[in-house]
């Protein structure tokens, strides 16, 4: 159900990210190693990234799989960034959305993503949608699950939230309307990441002088390659990474206590 890829670090070729690994997210989208839900990530795929002196991310996306796409290669090979998100999709349900509802979406200095699926769509959703105000459900970019999970968590770090808290927030109070929910988000800004691990498989790789990689799976076998257990919110920066257990949706009001940074 989706695979992801998210990086900080010294600026590099979108493609040395993209489709150098030998278990690179291109090979993912036919190829995953790890994914528990659906085998081909052909319905739709998306790159954002940042450019120097830019805050707000530019970005690629198309409805196709990212194999039958010839400007993806062009592009990987001359654009360089320092910071990335990226996604191969596998839809929950078919739509008639196209790129619009593949990752990253995009607003402000924001790139999102989410791997997995909201048990129930769209009914689930219906309760805690009704809470944000009518001009964001109208703008939505897709009439999907995961652009109303997007919606929520950019409503709340429109509303002064840091990225850790939104993301912590957001997915127990979806996990209590839609049980069996699974929520995997990725959000940047360009200079950190913060991510779930809730329901799907998420790692992350972290080294002085190669920047932070977070992602559904590893994209090589390098052995710094460290799995992120479920329900755990990580946060990370280009030379830090820290995990906290997630609130479960029925102690969504106490706060987390957070483990010992990792490097």
């Amino acid at each position: 159900m989706c695979r992801h890829l998210a990086y900080l670090g010294p600026e590099v070729p979108i493609g040395r990210l993209l489709f150098e690994p030998p278990h690179s997210l291109y090979r993912q989208s036919w190829a995953p190693r790890r994914q528990r839900h659906g085998t081909v990530n052909a319905d739709g795929f998306g790159v954002g990234w940042y450019a120097e002196g830019d805050p707000v991310p530019a970005r690629y996306r198309r409805s196709g799989p990212i194999w039958a796409d010839g400007g993806i290669t062009d592009l990987a090979r001359v654009v360089r960034t320092t910071a990335l998100l990226a996604a191969v999709r596998d839809a929950t349900v078919p739509s008639a959305d196209g790129e619009a509802a593949a990752a990253p979406f995009a607003a402000d200095r924001w790139l999102f993503s989410h791997n997995g699926a909201v048990a129930g769509w769209p009914d689930s959703l219906a309760r805690i949608a009704s809470g944000l105000p009518p001009v964001d459900l109208l703008r939505l970019a897709a009439r999907s699950d995961s652009a109303v999970v997007w919606a929520l968590v950019l409503a709340r770090l429109r509303a002064g939230d840091d990225p850790g808290r939104a993301l912590g927030d957001t997915v127990p109070e979806v996990a209590s309307a839609a049980p069996d929910s699974r929520l995997n988000l990725l959000l940047t800004d360009g200079t950190a990441v913060a991510a779930t691990a809730w329901g799907d498989t998420l790692w992350y790789r972290a080294e002085p002088g190669r920047g932070t990689a977070v992602a559904s799976e590893p994209y090589d076998d390098d052995p710094l390659w460290q799995e992120v257990p479920d329900r755990t919110l990580l946060v990370a920066t280009a030379t830090d990474v820290q995990l906290s257990p997630l609130k479960e949706p029925s102690d969504a009001s106490a706060p987390a206590t957070p483990k010992e940074p990792r490097t």
